[in-house]
């Protein structure tokens, strides 16, 4: 497995986690609320993965 593809499969299984939470945590599942979801689970995932770089030395 090449190096993008392994950042690529590490930063969706951030946002799978991320973003089952979100759902786990909101009341109603709107298509807005969704959107704002999967856009924060993003953005929180890509400092995830930068976070365990930086601790890794990598």
């Amino acid at each position: 497995m090449g190096r993008a593809a392994a950042v690529t499969a590490e930063l969706l299984a951030w946002w799978l986690l991320l973003m089952a939470a979100w759902l786990v945590f909101i009341s109603t599942v709107d298509l807005l609320e969704a959107f704002v979801g999967a856009g924060s689970a993003l953005l929180a995932a890509i400092a995830a993965c930068a976070a365990r770089r930086a601790m890794s030395g990598r």
